[in-house]
């Protein structure tokens, strides 16, 4: 077992290292319409399932923060406060809302550590994951392109959600890999 000033290290150094890949994930698109498909979405999931339902969130801060500030972060290499009241701006808000519910999924093991994710358990927290990232996105895709909830959601929810079942099984993936190598913070 770790000492607490090396697994310390470790999380800050997956939490700059997860943020960062968001960032990477977001210039990796293909434009569908006003909300472009990425590889975004993959590294929130990551995020939530690596870092738990407190350390993903903060990863995903720190990747908004970094756009807000004027880093070139955000899809199409954009930043700045106004990215978020524009027509993505609901789906940020509901990326940090995502991690946290992918956190939850992995069992915690009696002293923290991440524990095992079934898939039955991944699928299932990963698709109410989904719920609580599209529910602001398509609320405020709406609000931007005036207007009703059904026409902004076949243009920011229906195309994405095949991509989105295969980037959840790559995730969910991905952690039982890094679980197994023992390669996950503690």
């Amino acid at each position: 077992m770790p000492s607490a000033s090396v697994a310390s290290v470790n999380r800050l150094v997956w939490t700059a290292v997860l943020a960062a890949l968001t960032a990477v994930g977001a210039h990796i698109q293909f434009p569908i319409g006003p909300v472009p498909f990425s590889l975004q979405t993959f590294f929130i999931m990551l995020c939530g399932l690596i870092l738990g339902p407190v350390r993903g969130p903060v990863a995903v801060l720190l990747y908004i923060a970094a756009g807000v500030l004027g880093l070139p972060v955000f899809s199409k290499g954009s930043s700045g406060f106004a990215h978020l009241l524009g027509p993505t701006g609901g789906f940020l808000l509901g990326f940090v809302f995502q991690a946290a519910v992918y956190g939850l999924a992995p069992r915690r093991a009696a002293d923290g550590q991440p524990g095992e994710l079934p898939w039955l358990r991944g699928i299932a927290f990963g698709l109410v994951g989904s719920v609580v990232l599209f529910t602001p996105g398509v609320v405020r895709l709406a609000a931007v392109m005036n207007t009703d909830l059904a026409k902004a959601a076949a243009v920011g929810l229906v195309p994405f959600i095949p991509s989105d079942l295969v980037k959840m099984a790559l995730a969910i993936a991905c952690y039982r890999h890094l679980r197994a190598k023992r390669l996950l913070p503690a």
